[in-house]
């Protein structure tokens, strides 16, 4: 080191009195990738999987169960399967079939009974047209990047309701044959069923919240009344209530139908839980939002519309989508009141004698298993997706 700071710079030279240049590297580095036991497949099947004793018996337990029930279970469906036939013969063990899994052979013959029950074959066109509305509506709905979803709302909420309701049951004046609505049946009614208590139950499980936390007496003690009596008996009982006393206290002449008396009897039903659920919303927020809405002078319709709902809704879509996930499939339960739903109608055709073989049944619920499983999977991705969303705003 010199005398005034700097280094001296010395020089290197070989045998030959040489001086030899040093080496000064000019680029960068290319940065080699993380280790495999840090980061991809490996790391995490250490963290999640193999992490601990207990991770890793679980995983060893959960992988043998698999290995036990799986194999089994996909040849009965798919390789042990029959798939072609026109009657029980080509579902029954014998030294023709050796070996006989799911009859899907009933199935396809049976396939439009499970999707519209006894409605009229030359009418099925608008039970078709029916769920073309429904699925407009619910793309409409769900995708925001779809323009004018004011205008979607609209339709969804005013227009499909009514234009299903003139489709399905038939209008002499527009030249559609009435159908009563105990020719319906299948997945029609389980859809129907299920749209109706979805769609009535959020706005009037809210107006129940709101009451519930209301300051007026009057209408406070009458939303805790409803909610509680209607939590505190089984969907079962709200159906015979509805299906059976409903009609003591009207006149006969405007005694409600019999499917009609389900639905209401569903939308009670699924209001009253679904008001408990957006009541904890409600309750989750900080009394600070309350304040700041009242001190920007917003009255009282405005702070729930703009500032306390929008937060109490979100909060609360894990309990919503959970609560509408029971509700679809609470809907097999209208069958008790004489109602024909999906489910019903593979329990019907399981007993024809045409396809009387032993695996009927199994296949039979196992196809409706399929069928629940795909429409709620379905409506729990998007309630994952939208709480995906809306989190993004949390972490900024």
């Amino acid at each position: 080191m010199a005398n005034n700071g700097h280094p001296i710079l010395t020089q290197t030279v070989d045998e030959d009195g040489r001086i030899v240049q040093p080496f000064v590297r000019t680029e960068n580095l290319q940065a080699l990738p993380p280790p495999s036991s840090l980061v991809g497949p490996v790391a995490w099947m250490r963290e999640h999987l193999f992490g601990s004793v207990f991770n890793t018996s679980a995983t060893i337990l959960i992988v043998l169960a698999l290995l036990w029930i799986v194999p089994p279970f996909v040849d009965y469906v798919l390789i042990d399967a029959v798939f072609i036939g026109k009657d029980r013969e080509a579902c029954i063990f014998n030294e023709a079939h050796p070996i006989v899994g799911a009859c899907w052979a009933f199935i396809g013959s049976r396939f439009s009974y499970f999707v519209y029950g006894s409605y009229p074959i030359a009418e099925r066109w608008r039970v078709d047209l029916f769920f073309v509305i429904l699925s407009i509506s619910i793309i409409w709905m769900m995708r925001l990047s779809l323009p004018r979803r004011g205008l979607g709302a609209i339709f969804s909420f005013i227009i499909a309701p009514v234009v299903s309701f003139i489709l399905l049951s038939g209008s002499e004046t527009l030249g559609l044959p009435v159908v009563t609505t105990n020719l319906w049946g299948g997945l029609m009614v389980t859809v129907v069923v299920s749209s109706v208590g979805i769609v009535f139950s959020l706005p009037i499980g809210i107006l129940l919240a709101l009451g519930r936390r209301s300051k007026m007496p009057a209408a406070q003690a009458f939303c805790v009344a409803f909610i509680e009596f209607v939590r505190g008996v089984p969907l079962i009982t709200v159906l015979f209530m509805a299906s059976v006393m409903l009609p003591l206290f009207v006149p006969r002449e405007f005694e409600p139908d019999k499917l009609l008396r389900a639905l209401i009897g569903v939308a009670m039903f699924a209001s009253a839980y679904m008001a408990e659920v957006v009541r904890a919303g409600l309750q989750a927020l900080p009394k600070g939002q309350y304040e700041g809405a009242m001190a920007l002078g917003l009255s009282y319709s405005q702070m729930m519309r703009f500032i306390i709902l929008p937060q109490a809704l979100k909060v609360t879509i894990p309990n919503i989508v959970s609560t509408t996930i029971g509700l679809f499939k609470d809907t097999t339960l209208v069958v008790i009141v004489g109602i024909f739903d999906f489910l019903r109608t593979i329990e019907t055709a399981r007993i024809d004698p045409i396809w009387s073989a032993p695996t009927i049944s199994s296949t039979g619920y196992v196809f409706a298993a399929f069928f629940y499983f795909i429409f709620c999977f379905a409506m729990s991705t998007y309630a994952r997706r939208v709480e995906e969303r809306l989190a993004v705003a949390d972490k900024r």
